[in-house]
Formats: C-alpha cells, sequence, structure tokens
C-alpha cells in the first residue's frame, strides 16, 4: 500500500482556511484532516472529536511529557497540539493527512517529516482580512485590532512554505488548492508505487 502524504496548511485568522479545507475534502478523496487538541474553550457550533480535542491544560502538558505530540504550540494564550500516532497511523493506511497548524507547528514538522508539503494560505488584502474578522461578530474592536497585528506578524512568514494560495475568489483557491494535492499525486515516485504492478506489465514483453 502506498503511503499517503502529510500537507500543513497555515493561515492568520480570517484569512478563510478552514473553509477552503472543508470545500477541499468535499472534492478529493482519500485525504482528511488530523484534528488537534486544544486547551482553549469551544467557540459555538464545535464539536468534540471533530473540530478540536479540547482538552483542559493539566491533561495537555500530561500529553506533552509523555511525547505525544508531533509538535504544539501557544497561540492567543491557548495550546494547541498535533497526536503523533493519529497522523501516522493515516499515513500508514494510505490517506492524505491535512495538519491545519500555525507556521510555529509548521516549522516543527518540517524538522521531523522533511518530505512534507506546506501551504500557506494569505487574504486578498488586510480590509478584506479586517472585515472578514468583524463579520464574525465574536470579537470587540480591541480584540481585532490585536488579531490584525498579530496576522501581519504570522503572515510574514509566508516564505518558509512551498506553495501560496491567495483567498479572494473562494471558488478558484478552492481549484488551487485541489491543483496541489492532484499534482502531488501524479509525481513519478508516487504513481511508480501506486501502480508498480501496472507498470512492470506494460514494460514486459510477451511473445
Amino acid at each position: 500500500m502506498t503511503k499517503g502524504k502529510l500537507y500543513v496548511i497555515s493561515a492568520a485568522s480570517g484569512a478563510g482556511k478552514t473553509s477552503l479545507v472543508s470545500a477541499l475534502l468535499q472534492q478529493v478523496d482519500d485525504i482528511q484532516v488530523s484534528v488537534s487538541h486544544t486547551t482553549r474553550a469551544p467557540r459555538e457550533g464545535e464539536v468534540d472529536g471533530v473540530n478540536y480535542h479540547f482538552v483542559d491544560t493539566k491533561k495537555f502538558e500530561e500529553m506533552v511529557e509523555a511525547a505525544e505530540f508531533f509538535e504544539h504550540a501557544t497561540v492567543f494564550g491557548n495550546m494547541y497540539g498535533t497526536s503523533q500516532q493519529h497522523v501516522e497511523q493515516q499515513l500508514l493506511s494510505g490517506k492524505d493527512v491535512i495538519l491545519e497548524i500555525d507556521w510555529q507547528g509548521a516549522r516543527q514538522i518540517r524538522q521531523l517529516i522533511p518530505d512534507c508539503s506546506t501551504i500557506y494560505i494569505a487574504p486578498p488584502s488586510t480590509s478584506a482580512l479586517r472585515e472578514r474578522l468583524t463579520s464574525r461578530g465574536q470579537d470587540d474592536d480591541e480584540v481585532i485590532d490585536r488579531r490584525m497585528r498579530d496576522a501581519v506578524s504570522e503572515m510574514s512568514h509566508y516564505v518558509e512554505f512551498d506553495y501560496l494560495v491567495i483567498n479572494d475568489e473562494f471558488e478558484e483557491a478552492r481549484e488551487n488548492l485541489v491543483a496541489i494535492i492532484v499534482g502531488n499525486r501524479m509525481l513519478m515516485e508516487h504513481q511508480q508505487r501506486e501502480h508498480a504492478e501496472l507498470l512492470t506489465e506494460l514494460l514486459t514483453f510477451k511473445e
């Protein structure tokens, strides 16, 4: 069985990463998102085990101590981590896996798994980013100003990634994401493993 490929997707808050990844999953087979652990409280509509594994600080620190995370980081005062065992099991089963993590986590993952592909999603402008953050209706102006400052710092790390997708027109951005996944699956190394039997047959001349 061909081992799956790991994709790391990062973006500043409000860039539309989660919506784009959800749309990608509806269009591409054999790919899934790894569900991270976090100490932050669930937002309205979020489900434990689907959006995140919600745990308290004590449990999270115990998991860090037990080296259960591929990577972990503190963002906006909350801790986030990616389960190493879960990701490895999915990759070995042949599924591609997406990690939705920040640039700090992406840097850690690149060191552990150099052959992963990393994708950065950016908004089309700062005004569009502010509008998206404001339209959520979850934060006051002070919090949004802080998120904008943090976003500028976050976006400065885009150069560390393999691919850059600008989320201006949603459908176009989704198709660009799909193209990255499909393009990687067409690489010679992947195709040789996936179609080893066929390629052997094609190169065997029979009288």
